[in-house]
């Protein structure tokens, strides 16, 4: 990229104290937005069913070679010349970590956008808190909230964040016990190779995930012509661009690889992902963590 202009003066950081306190004013109208849109999409579900050791009938599945006898339910056998198990279902309460990024690069909001990447990215966490909290299920913010269980539980989130210091880099969960699951929302903005490390011992301790990639319009489209000026948000260094149009297409090509590489990654490991663009309407990526919520984890039944 450097020979695309020049490296301009470094422009002082954002006052962090102005950020914590913008965030704070902001979440009473995020809670409110993010209690309607939940309402929009949470109709009829009742929590997530699981295999485990229950007492509901859950389904029938083939006996396998070296399963104990004792498991085969033999009446369903006799219909035919299979033998079969009779699995019931685990319908516990399950913890699911929640954090939205909220440093310098997501303050970001281009003329194109409904909202800025922080305010979508904490408007689709606490949504996502609020239909969790209304299955019954437990929730926790690494660093803001251990793991408890409310039905006004996105509101109880939602003071302690608004009491807290924002994040600025993505928590280890460290705390999180094995077979958890985390909802991540940011923009990813940073080399593949540094996030995937940054996952791979959420992976490793069997952890299931959902990323929700929070992007404005124009970090896809790249709509720049002529004499443009880019700063970074996180190092405040300006790069200056004679002709940005000529830079357009490798501009997405690597934007876009970046996106797949993450994204195929995280589904070979199990973990979802999901794109939030500012332009869009907050539920359109609301329904999508939704249905995926939905569908059992296969790496184990552990809270």
């Amino acid at each position: 990229m450097a020979a695309l202009g020049q490296i301009a003066e470094r422009s002082e950081p954002a006052s962090v104290l102005g950020d914590a306190q913008h965030r704070a004013a902001q979440i009473p109208d995020l809670l409110v937005e993010a209690s309607r849109i939940a309402a929009t999409v949470i109709s009829g579900w009742h929590g997530r069913r699981m295999r485990g050791s229950g007492e509901q009938f859950w389904q029938f599945r083939p006996h396998t070679s070296g399963e104990p006898a004792q498991l085969v339910d033999w009446r369903r056998s006799a219909r035919d010349d299979h033998s079969y198990v009779r699995e019931k279902e685990w319908d516990a309460a399950h913890t699911v970590w929640l954090w939205a990024d909220a440093s310098p690069s997501m303050q970001f909001k281009s003329s194109l956008a409904r909202t800025s990447k922080a305010d979508r990215a904490l408007l689709i966490v606490l949504a996502a808190a609020e239909l969790l909290s209304r299955s019954g299920e437990r929730i926790a913010w690494p660093g803001v909230a251990n793991p408890f269980s409310a039905r006004d539980g996105a509101q109880r989130l939602a003071m302690r964040l608004a009491a807290s210091k924002p994040e600025d880099r993505m928590p280890t969960f460290e705390t999180a016990r094995r077979f958890s699951e985390v909802v991540i929302a940011t923009d990813f903005a940073e080399p593949a190779e540094d996030l995937l490390a940054q996952l791979e011992p959420l992976f490793a301790r069997g952890m299931r995930g959902h990323l929700v990639e929070v992007c404005d319009p124009v970090e896809e489209d790249f709509p720049y012509a002529g004499h443009t000026e880019f700063r970074d948000p996180e190092t405040g260094e300006r790069l200056i661009a004679g002709r940005a149009e000529t830079v357009s297409d490798l501009y997405r090509a690597a934007f876009f690889a970046r996106r797949e590489t993450i994204s195929a990654t995280a589904r070979r490991r199990g973990w979802t992902y999901t794109v939030s663009r500012t332009s869009d309407p907050a539920t359109v990526a609301l329904v999508k963590l939704h249905a995926a919520f939905s569908v059992p984890s296969l790496q184990g039944s552990m809270p």
